[in-house]
């Protein structure tokens, strides 16, 4: 199957099924022209629904309650599915992107569909079903900013993921606390992942930045307006994934200094973004 007939499905889909379709063979020997989506077709009871600030995820110390960690399951696996989408979006929308950097977008997207299935078997086991709660734009309200391919990784990439690169340890921490090993292990899977997404936004980041500058400032310079590199950090930044995925010391401690100057919840905190 060609990637843009794959993303134009995806996009378009009115089924969970068709949201996660993954074909064994996939080509690009047709990208076509640019084409944008302002938002997705979803499936019956999975619109985006308006956030609230009552809707926030449950604190660490509520992990022990297996419905309240099915509750953070969920909110995880909306987010992959909607990164699914805005990949989708993106090799429609870069028609004209370096082969390789469209062959790296559309692995990630078959990874980020496993991820979606691998949170719905989780919830499963904990008695909810994915669209059972409200699910959001949240990445789509992007879209308009994600105008060439440098700005998608530094949004996506380099932002949203890495924050991951936080949250995913320490939420798979909290669910190790009280005994649930398979979320936690589910939590690692996604880490190991998302070190590599990480690593891939990195390198292409400085291969379309120009010659002349800093990648850290061409990262910050690719970001939407209000966007600050805060939103690429959790409650607190852990490095080694970052090193993992490339990033340098320098990066590493820049991010220190921005998740440092504001008040940094405890483990009893709850985010209402992630």
């Amino acid at each position: 199957m060609e990637l843009r007939e794959l993303a134009v499905r995806i996009l378009s889909a009115d089924t969970l099924e068709e949201k996660l379709l993954s074909p064994p063979l996939l080509t690009d020997l047709e990208p076509g022209a640019p084409l944008i989506f302002n938002e997705p077709t979803r499936p019956p009871g999975m619109g985006f629904r308006r956030h609230t600030r009552k809707e926030k995820l449950p604190t660490f110390h509520e992990h022990c309650d297996p419905g309240k960690r099915a509750i953070c399951l969920h909110r995880f696996a909306g987010h992959e599915l909607l990164a699914v989408e805005i990949m989708a979006q993106a090799l429609l929308a870069f028609p004209d992107a370096p082969k390789h950097f469209r062959k790296g977008v559309a692995n990630t997207l078959c990874e980020e569909q496993e991820h979606v299935r691998l949170y719905i078997q989780r919830l499963r086991t904990l008695g909810l079903s994915f669209g059972d709660l409200p699910l959001y734009r949240h990445f789509w309200s992007y879209v308009p900013h994600l105008t060439h391919p440098i700005r998608y990784v530094s949004v996506m990439s380099l932002t949203f993921e890495m924050a991951n690169l936080d949250f995913a340890p320490l939420y798979g921490k909290s669910f190790a606390r009280v005994g649930d090993i398979d979320s936690a292990s589910l939590m690692q899977r996604i880490l190991e992942d998302e070190i590599n997404h990480v690593s891939f936004g990195l390198n292409w980041l400085k291969k379309m930045k120009q010659p002349e500058q800093d990648p850290w400032e061409a990262w910050v310079d690719s970001l939407p307006p209000l966007m600050t590199p805060k939103r690429a950090t959790g409650f607190a930044v852990h490095a080694e994934p970052r090193q993992r995925a490339g990033i340098p010391q320098e990066w590493i401690e820049r991010l220190k200094n921005y998740q440092n100057s504001k008040t940094i919840p405890s483990i009893k905190t709850s985010s209402s973004d992630f």
